[in-house]
């Protein structure tokens, strides 16, 4: 079987083309391949197949076999794949791409012939709660619940004083943030999270330093992955449910593990823009 190997901030996935490969088992393959000692190494496995109402289908598998939804860094990905292969004209620099959360449309950013970047129009991000509280580890933790496509909780660290005893040794992202958010034990809590009866299909967990209103650093548990270097769906969430609660301006810079995005808000429609980078890191052959 073919692949190729992309990245968007670090959340890597890997890709087939299923325009041409067939693939039985999507689930098991994903647990198989995302292996980082024994397989390829990814957060998870994506097929680009075939579809009715768009350039193409992104059907994603978590890194647990587990099927999602929607992924931003994910569809950028797709979008140069289809772009680069020529799988649409190259004048076509606004592509579509199909997802279980619905039809994405992506503007690709196109140099010297190739895509390297790409804004998607996320759609409506939905919240259903400014503010909720959980308990966790004997912690009470205040969110917002938003859904993107995926379900997310989003946790501001001004909103939870219980976090500020967490600490590291260095500040998280090169020193652009505080000690707290590099110090919270992501793979103890996020699963507490997901596991603490609000959200029966699970959730991804992001947690946000406010830098500035147009400026956060975000640390994310991903459901099925655990923690990874960016989430797209997470840092639109986690935009939208500071412009709701006014900590944020609509235009926000989002400082991720593996990079950054940019998120606009257009508060009027309540529809959400993301922009980021879309990389190519190899191709092979596996059995």
């Amino acid at each position: 079987m073919k692949f190729t190997k992309m990245q968007g901030c670090g959340n890597d996935y890997i890709y087939v083309n299923c325009f041409e490969e067939s693939v039985q088992d999507p689930s098991s393959l994903a647990i198989e391949l995302s292996d980082r000692r024994y397989g390829i190494g990814s957060d998870g496995l994506i097929l680009i197949e075939p579809s009715e109402r768009a350039d193409a289908f992104m059907h994603m598998f978590n890194r647990d076999g587990s099927e999602g939804a929607m992924c931003g860094n994910g569809v950028r990905c797709v979008a140069k794949y289809i772009y680069d292969n020529g799988m649409v004209p190259p004048e076509k620099t606004n592509v579509s791409i199909d997802t279980r959360a619905g039809v994405k449309e992506v503007r690709l950013d196109i140099r010297e012939g190739k895509a390297v970047g790409a804004t998607v129009d996320m759609g409506i991000a939905v919240i259903s709660e400014a503010s909720e509280h959980l308990t966790i580890g004997g912690k009470d933790l205040c969110f917002t619940a938003v859904n993107t496509g995926n379900p997310h909780a989003v946790f501001f660290l001004e909103d939870n004083p219980d976090l500020s005893e967490y600490a590291a040794e260095e500040p998280f992202y090169g020193g652009r943030s505080c000690d707290a958010l590099g110090g919270i034990p992501l793979e103890t809590i996020g699963p507490a999270i997901e596991s603490s009866g609000r959200f029966p299909n699970g959730v991804n967990s992001e947690f946000i330093e406010l830098i500035s209103p147009e400026e956060i650093s975000f640390r994310v548990w991903e459901r099925g992955s655990g923690e990874t270097y960016a989430c797209g769906t997470g840092a639109t969430a986690a935009v939208a449910a500071g412009c709701f609660t006014g900590k944020l301006e609509s235009k926000v810079l989002v400082h991720l593990k593996g990079g950054d995005l940019e998120i606009e808000c257009d508060m009027a429609t309540g529809r959400c823009f993301m922009t980021g980078p879309a990389v190519t890191v190899f191709t092979g052959e596996i059995k």
